[in-house]
This record gives C-alpha cells, sequence and structure tokens, in this order.
C-alpha cells in the first residue's frame, strides 16, 4: 500500500457533520471532488481555514463560491515572526523571504482584518502560539499577532480559531488576559484532561483531529472523555492527522467518519447522538 494513495471512503455518517477545520488548497483532489468525497459520506459541510495572506483570500473566494464552504482568515502562530524576521529555510508556501519588520506585520494584520469583515467568512484563525516551530525569538511576533487576531475576531463577532502547540499556559493566559471572543474554538485541542475542563469552563470549543486515534494518544482521549457534548467539534486539518488506520495516508473531509466514530467510542455514546451534538456545536461556533 502505497503512503500517497487516499484511503477508501468510510460506510457513510446516518447524520450529517460538518469538519470544522480543513485546508482543501493544500489537497491533491479539487475543491469540487473534495466536496462531493464528502458529500458521499454525509459530511456536508466544512471550514476552509486560511494560514497566510494569500491563503486566506482563497479561503474567503472559495467560500463566497460554494455554499458549503464556510472560510476562517488569519496568519498562522508561525508565520508571523516569517513575515517580521524573515524565512531564511523557505518552510512556508512563501519561499525564502526577508523579513519586513512590525510595518509588514501590521500591513499583513489589515488585510486578515478586511477579509474578516466579509459575510462568508465565519472565523479568525488559526492564531494562536506555537513554541514546537517558532523559537524565543519569534514569539514577541506570535503573541503581537495572536492579540490582534482576537481583536479583530471580536470586533468582527466571528469565531476565534486557535492553534495551540506546546503553548497551553501561555494562550489561556492571553485568552484570559484580552478577553476571548464569544466563540472560541482550540482547533486540533491537544491539551489534557485537566486543561479540558478549564476550557470547559470559559464555554470554549474543543475540535478533535485524527489523532485522537493515535496509539499514543490516550491524554487526547481523557480530555474527549471529560469534554461536554456541547463543546465537542470534529476535524481533519487535511492534509494532516490523518486518522488510523491510515496515519501517513494523504487526509480529505470525507475520513470525518473515521474520527468521529473513534470519539463515540470514546465517550461512550452513540455514533448518530455524537454526529447531531457535532452539527448542531459547529453551526454555533461558526454561526451559520
Amino acid at each position: 500500500m502505497s503512503r500517497s494513495e487516499a484511503p477508501p471512503l468510510p460506510e457513510p455518517l446516518r447524520v450529517p457533520v460538518a469538519d470544522s477545520h480543513t485546508h482543501l488548497d493544500m489537497q491533491d483532489a479539487t475543491v469540487e471532488e473534495g466536496l462531493a468525497r464528502a458529500a458521499a459520506v454525509n459530511v456536508t459541510t466544512v471550514i476552509q481555514v486560511g494560514c497566510d495572506v494569500a491563503g486566506s483570500r482563497w479561503a474567503a473566494e472559495t467560500a463566497a463560491a460554494h455554499a458549503n464552504v464556510h472560510a476562517a482568515v488569519a496568519l498562522h502562530p508561525n508565520e508571523a515572526p516569517r513575515i517580521v524576521h524573515g524565512d531564511s529555510d523557505g518552510r512556508s508556501r512563501q519561499g525564502v523571504r526577508e523579513g519586513g519588520g512590525q510595518a509588514a506585520l501590521h500591513e499583513a494584520l489589515a488585510e486578515i482584518d478586511a477579509l474578516a469583515a466579509l459575510d462568508h467568512v465565519r472565523g479568525v484563525g488559526e492564531t494562536g502560539l506555537d513554541c514546537f516551530r517558532t523559537g524565543p525569538e519569534g514569539m514577541a511576533a506570535q503573541e503581537e499577532s495572536f492579540r490582534a487576531h482576537i481583536e479583530i475576531a471580536k470586533r468582527h463577532g466571528k469565531a476565534l480559531v486557535i492553534h495551540d502547540r506546546e503553548a497551553h499556559a501561555d494562550v489561556l493566559r492571553i485568552l484570559a488576559d484580552a478577553g476571548a471572543p464569544e466563540r472560541t474554538v482550540f482547533h486540533c485541542y491537544s491539551g489534557d484532561a485537566d486543561m479540558a475542563r478549564i476550557c470547559a469552563d470559559a464555554g470554549y470549543f474543543m475540535s478533535f483531529a485524527g489523532n485522537v486515534t493515535f496509539k499514543n494518544a490516550q491524554p487526547l482521549r481523557d480530555a474527549l472523555a471529560v469534554a461536554p457534548m456541547e463543546l465537542v467539534l470534529v476535524e481533519t486539518d487535511a492534509p494532516f492527522l490523518t486518522p488510523a488506520p491510515y496515519r501517513g495516508r494523504p487526509n480529505a473531509p470525507y475520513l470525518i467518519p473515521v474520527t468521529l466514530r473513534a470519539m463515540a467510542e470514546v465517550k461512550g455514546v452513540d455514533e448518530d447522538a455524537l454526529a447531531s451534538a457535532i452539527s448542531d456545536n459547529t453551526a454555533r461556533a461558526f454561526d451559520y
């Protein structure tokens, strides 16, 4: 079996559900093909998430063209320091870049602000903090960008979509300090059960991805077990985080049923009940 071969379509869900976080622009299929495959298994709505200015523009345009696509726009936490300090390794999709300093960051944030005002843009994100890819020299730019996105989300009444990688305490601190928007989503939730209780008390949505199915992910399953049903979402983060048994192969929205069934098992609930809850929760989180 080739690692590049797309996994087969799973058994369709009986209740339609949404993929709360995907990157259609990074997947091999066309948007139309991706949406058709998803619809074939009853994944009827997707949130297309931008990670930089160009990707956010693409997300907004794609949502404008497809009724079942909603957009989220942002500078990814790792994008902000690259804008400020440059990207000598060319790790992002823009390749090698010179740093543009604070002025360039403010210009990019102004573009995100303008996109966030559009009606078919339902979220501001993914934003937050990433201590895995960005070193100490980039953290000031990350935090400035994160706080700016929080303000943009609140001003436009949009959901805040959070990327939190190895930065739990700082993300929670900044949210409490800045004042979280009314609807806040922890994308690809990566905390433990204790953090899930903190998020639940604050009313934050927790979106679980395919990594909840990984063998070494018991802390994630423990978090899911204590997360209230009314705050749980499901996502692919495709083309990344493909659920077991297809880990390492390309992910796409049509694989949501695999993750959702694993989640239902962890929560000890009926698959249809979880799908119904997630469908309602996603519409509430992104106000569509």
